[in-house]
């Protein structure tokens, strides 16, 4: 029996990298995006050429309706759910100083990357409970945060706050669900090369060439995705609440 992942924010950069992988992994795949499936028809294509199922369901995770569509349609398609990969997020639509961030984009960003965040993964964990066990377990949650979490940037400080929320989901899930056998882990990239950070390439590329990143390269969205691929794996039976810095080394302190 193959097992079924679903992962949110799936079409594009760091979700459609952990889309592949898990689908290389022998994982068949509910990949979660906003935009319409033809939008995405052609990398699906590619996928079922390489062999690969992965299923699709546009929906918004900041919507209630859509976070329980999600549930329904992995249900439909695959049966049961193992993996949730919680990684669709949205940066604020424009950067602010903190002290003129609207409340508009404060309640949108939170909207999708904390209370999204945690009402699926509420919805997934009520769906893994009720399952069989499989390899001694009945699910395994990974979410993709942010250095943000615990880094400050003052000109997205929603962002910063919504990924610390993130974190703190982590923490909370890891402890409540561990006596269901439900185990949760945590990813922080940091600077990953995807369409989010293209708008400041310039700023990013000065910081490597500074040295802030002891990795002095960015980060590839296969550099997150293998990793979630080691958490979902059968190598992390005795370990849940953590996570890993995908960062170049980053948030090691240096003098």
């Amino acid at each position: 029996m193959k097992k079924v992942a679903i992962v949110t924010g799936g079409s594009r950069g760091i979700g459609l990298a952990i889309v592949k992988q898990l689908a290389k992994d022998g994982f068949n795949v509910l990949m979660v995006a906003t935009k319409p499936k033809e939008n995405n028809q052609e990398v699906l294509n590619q996928l079922a050429k390489q062999g690969y199922t992965v299923a699709y369901s546009q929906a918004n995770i900041g919507n209630s309706d859509d976070r329980k569509k999600i549930v329904k349609e992995a249900l439909k398609h695959f049966g049961r759910i193992d993996v949730l990969v919680n990684n669709a997020g949205v940066a604020p639509l424009e950067r602010n100083d903190l002290l003129e961030m609207t409340e508009e984009s404060f309640d949108r960003v939170i909207g999708i990357n904390t209370k999204g965040t945690m009402f699926l993964t509420q919805a997934v964990a009520k769906q893994m409970i009720s399952q069989e066990e499989v390899d001694g377990r009945k699910g395994v949650v990974v979410n993709i945060s942010s250095c943000s979490s615990v880094v400050s940037s003052t000109s997205r400080g929603e962002y910063c706050i919504s990924k610390a929320g993130v974190t703190a989901l982590t923490m909370l899930y890891a402890d409540r669900l561990a006596s269901e056998k439900i185990w949760v882990h945590e990813v922080r990239p940091g600077v990953i090369a995807t369409d989010m950070t293209s708008t400041v390439e310039a700023k990013y590329n000065k910081l490597i060439d500074e040295g802030a990143f002891p990795i002095a390269r960015w980060g590839l969205p296969e550099d997150v995705a293998n990793v979630v691929s080691a958490f979902v794996s059968d190598k992390f039976q005795y370990t849940t609440g953590n996570y890993v810095d995908v960062d170049g080394g980053f948030h090691i302190q240096r003098l």
